[in-house]
């Protein structure tokens, strides 16, 4: 019986994924290194699995172009434009200062200059696809870091163009060529207008006729028609197929079907990006490596440390605090994808011969290995020195000292914070991190830096005088110390404490602090609808709920003096269900 080539090749690339991806993940190196290396094994350079690269190259680009379309999702027009100091600004700058550095450096070699120019060109492009990845991964692409890489790999698709239009005069076959052609950038720009006009008209109102036919397959299909036609429109152009998804994506990303559209697409594109870091994986020579690892292993991590020199004195000048400019330099210190363009069409216009070609996209390839490591080795070695280096910090100077300190001005301290200053009742707000203090100082917060786990930032906020203090912080271990701290050298002062869990809660509680857990009202409220929606009566469910608050808070006391005994805690959770079950019993008899 004959088996279909492609299944065999399916069949290779889950195996590849499934074997290498948690493999990875469970070392602590990340996905995105674990794809690249299964990649390089099945490869035409490794086992020789999969012989064809381009064709699947070709094919998993559709990832790319899913992800851009889920990111532009996430960001409307108007937040989009906020967005533009980042965008023209930090984006154009590293393309223009990456290109001189990498440009002029090359020189040194006695290089040509036109060789030098596409060398600039390639390194200043970053690998979209990597960065978001490892951003998404990590939970940082809605950070500052993960704001301005975004930023500057949005601004390096948009220069793709004219960079492609700028390589024509370098051209030996053209050089009396002007260095733009005009035509081709106002076709460009017309589709990119006509895009946005025409969508904002069309769009809303097609997917309302779609949705309308309760198929989710046929919302499915018309959601990937609209993906892949935007991007085979702007590709039409010479324009990145990721920016057409990604325009698509802003306009869409004030509609009812933002949410849907999330999730029926976010499938798709975590299964195409897999494969696309798998091809890149498969598309680097190992063959020309071994012939000249250390020219190529060198020049790789030359670009590299120059790129991330480049975007830490960016990301300084664009007052980038130094976690996020560890963060904003290393996710984007790769050479990307679009440099294998550049060099693509360098050797079509005769600018780069075959082996110069061939060495540039080695080490573009090469140089995508090293984000994975390079994050991992800023975790486990930078991260924590920096967050040393942020404790070790003097103590801000408080102007004024109030009755009550709030320390930790995240989702939930600062809603005690609004409640309190509506009363008139002054605070002092305190936390460790400098991106949400900055961003509450434009809402007109008056705010200080200092780490409430130390003594002199207690002291200096003003613990002596205060009748309260709220520990409100995210580490829960920085706030049972500072509990137990405060319990010991300060025990008139009242602590009202954040319990992430019902854990947390049974290890404050004993010290005599009031922890409120951070989801227990809201889940009560849940718990009282889920009542209603069930057909109990309204009252009825209020009663009920407010039942098994008092009869919760009381099981909380009585397990927390019995931390340390699973079988005690345990058998206390047993009792409680069934007593609870009774109450709930009685209440419902009795009305």
């Amino acid at each position: 019986m004959h088996t279909p080539p492609f299944l065999l090749q399916a069949l290779v690339y889950l195996g590849a994924a499934v074997i290498a991806v948690p493999l990875f993940k469970r070392l602590g190196l990340g996905s995105v290194l674990g794809y690249l290396v299964a990649g390089l094994v099945i490869g035409p350079f490794g086992l020789k699995l999969i012989p064809d690269v381009e064709s699947v190259l070709q094919i998993s680009e559709l990832g790319v172009v899913l992800l851009l379309f889920l990111v532009g999702l996430e960001l409307n027009p108007q937040r989009l434009w906020a967005m533009r100091r980042a965008i023209f600004g930090l984006g154009g700058l590293q393309v223009l200062v990456t290109i001189s550095v990498v440009t002029l450096l090359s020189r040194l070699t006695k290089l040509d200059w036109p060789v030098c120019v596409v060398m600039g060109m390639a390194a200043s492009m970053s690998s979209t696809a990597i960065a978001l990845q490892i951003l998404n991964e990590r939970s940082l692409l809605k950070t500052s870091a993960g704001q301005s890489a975004f930023s500057v790999a949005l601004f390096q698709d948009l220069a793709v163009v004219p960079l492609m239009l700028a390589l024509t005069l370098l051209s030996p076959d053209n050089a009396n060529q002007p260095l733009f052609n005009w035509a081709k950038m106002g076709i460009a720009i017309g589709l990119i207008t006509a895009m946005i006009v025409g969508g904002r008209l069309i769009l809303k109102p097609l997917f309302r006729i779609v949705a309308k036919t309760g198929m989710r397959e046929i919302f499915i299909a018309c959601a990937l028609l609209l993906i892949v036609g935007s991007a085979l429109l702007t590709a039409s152009v010479g324009l990145s197929m990721a920016l057409g998804s990604f325009l698509a994506g802003v306009l869409l990303a004030d509609s009812e079907y933002r949410m849907e559209l999330e999730v029926d697409i976010d499938p798709f594109k975590g299964l195409l990006l897999g494969l696309f870091f798998i091809a890149v994986g498969m598309s680097i020579d190992v063959g020309l490596i071994t012939k000249q690892p250390l020219l190529i292993i060198s020049l790789a991590i030359a670009v590299v440390a120059i790129k991330f020199a480049i975007l830490r004195g960016l990301g300084r000048f664009f007052k980038l605090c130094r976690a996020d400019g560890w963060v904003f330099a290393i996710v984007i210190s790769q050479v990307g994808e679009f440099a294998f363009v550049l060099t693509s069409v360098a050797q079509t216009e005769k600018v780069l011969n075959l082996s110069q070609a061939a060495l540039v996209n080695a080490v573009v390839a090469f140089s995508m290995l090293t984000t994975p490591l390079l994050m991992v080795l800023y975790l486990k070695f930078i991260a924590p020195r920096l967050a040393s280096a942020i404790g070790s910090r003097p103590p801000e100077i408080f102007q004024e000292q109030q009755p009550v300190i709030i320390a930790g001005v995240g989702r939930f301290g600062q809603i005690i914070g609004r409640v309190l200053q509506a009363k008139n009742i002054p605070v002092t707000l305190i936390d460790v991190d400098p991106n949400q203090l900055e961003l509450l100082e434009r809402f007109g917060w008056k705010t200080h830096y200092g780490d409430a786990r130390r003594p002199d930032v207690l002291e200096a906020a003003g613990i002596h005088q205060a009748r309260l203090i709220v520990l409100a912080m995210d580490d829960t271990d920085a706030v049972l110390e500072t509990a137990r701290y405060l319990k010991e050298h300060f025990p008139k002062v009242k602590i009202i404490a954040r319990a992430r869990s019902r854990v947390n809660a049974f290890e404050l509680i004993p010290l005599g602090v009031t922890a409120v857990r951070e989801t227990f009202e809201s889940s009560l409220k849940g718990a009282q609808e889920a009542l209603v929606a069930m057909g109990i009566a309204p009252e009825e469910a209020r009663t009920n709920v407010q039942t098994f608050r008092q009869h919760d808070e009381t099981l909380l006391v009585e397990m927390a003096g019995k931390q340390g005994d699973q079988s005690k805690l345990i058998a206390s959770a047993e009792r409680s269900r069934e007593l609870l079950r009774n109450l709930l019993t009685d209440e419902k008899t009795r009305t």
